[in-house]
């Protein structure tokens, strides 16, 4: 399945689980990304029902409940929904490894493009006047993109092109500049990390993507060098993380019924009229913030303050990437 129906049907299901109402093809199409087309077409608009057929099959396919049914008596074209209580999973025991697989999954589906996609498929719902359930796809928990190095990283290993990139250490006072022959992006223990050959230090390093400072810029012509055959990226990060000790401890603010995985990690809770404190173990602010941040306003930290700074410190770095994206788009 391409990627481009991947996200028309994530968002249909987003679509039909948020509304509490039966709705027709024709506001399906108003609303979901992909579905676009001239209804007044005649081939523009058979497409458009192809289209829809092949999707409302794959969803059955996949098991998804999609009910058929008008709003009222008085309606004469069938409309869609999906019943979250037909759609709503058991509760399945994961063993740690197998939740943790599941939590990267997570992470790599959070696509920015995706996620724009889909609030604006609810907001048409809204304007269009259909009532919109904002508990129903809370299973689908809005996460802050995060690590803005990953894409261009990822990127250039694939095609081999040289990155430059401002790097801080944990002790550094200022970043320093790094060139890097990427290698591969792997995660470790909760983080990011890419391995590759230091040009600078003609040895291989791996750093890690939250310490990345600012944009990656791609140097050079594709396909400039070739990894060592058979490299265990993992074993690389493994030597240089070494073991982690969560040691520390940090309260939160939760938003209550938000943040599921904060409250498995949590050591200790407690709920008040402000919402729920979470107390969290940490073995550094910045690997926390940068998890912390994904919550967005879902989340407040409390305490200690250098928790506290690591995550208005990562907030002002993605506000920093987004102006100067936004910057960029608007040049052209």
């Amino acid at each position: 399945m391409s990627r481009t129906r991947t996200e028309r049907l994530v968002n249909l299901v987003i679509c039909l689980l948020s509304t509490r109402r039966f709705l027709t093809a024709a506001q399906i199409a108003a609303t979901v990304p992909g579905y676009e087309h001239d209804p007044e077409d005649v081939r523009d608009h058979e497409a458009f029902q192809r289209k829809f057929e092949r999707d409302k099959a794959e969803l059955r396919e996949l098991g998804v409940p999609l009910e058929t049914g008008t709003a009222s008596v008085f309606d004469t074209e069938p409309g869609y929904r999906i019943a979250p209580r037909e759609y709503a999973l058991p509760d399945i025991p994961l063993e740690p490894d197998e939740a943790a697989a599941v939590g990267i999954a997570a992470r790599l589906w959070q696509h920015a493009g995706l996620a724009a996609a889909a609030s604006s498929g609810l907001a048409k719902l809204r304007a269009a006047g259909v009532d919109v359930d904002p508990q129903a796809t809370l299973g689908l928990e809005p996460m802050v993109t995060v690590d803005p190095a990953f894409a261009p990283l990822t990127a250039a290993a694939r095609d081999r092109r040289v990155v430059t990139f401002d790097y801080r250490t944990r002790d550094g006072d200022a970043p320093a500049a790094r060139r890097l022959q990427p290698w591969g992006v792997v995660c470790w223990r909760g983080r990011w990390y890419v391995v590759g050959h230091d040009l600078d230090r003609s040895a291989t390093r791996c750093f890690r993507l939250s310490r990345v400072v600012g944009a990656v810029r791609v140097t050079g012509r594709p396909g400039a060098y070739t990894p060592p055959e058979g490299v265990d990226l993992m074993s690389h990060v493994a030597r240089f993380s070494g073991p982690v000790e969560r040691t520390g401890r940090a309260t939160v603010l939760v938003v209550p019924g938000r943040a599921a995985g904060l409250r498995r990690w949590a050591v200790g809770s407690t709920s008040g009229p402000d919402g729920d404190r979470l107390v969290l173990p940490y073995a550094d602010p910045e690997s926390l913030a940068g998890q912390l941040v994904g919550y967005g306003p879902d989340v407040r930290v409390l305490d200690p303050p250098e928790v506290r700074d690591a995550v208005i410190q990562r907030l002002k770095e993605i506000a920093a990437r987004h102006d100067e994206v936004a910057l960029s788009g608007g040049a052209r």
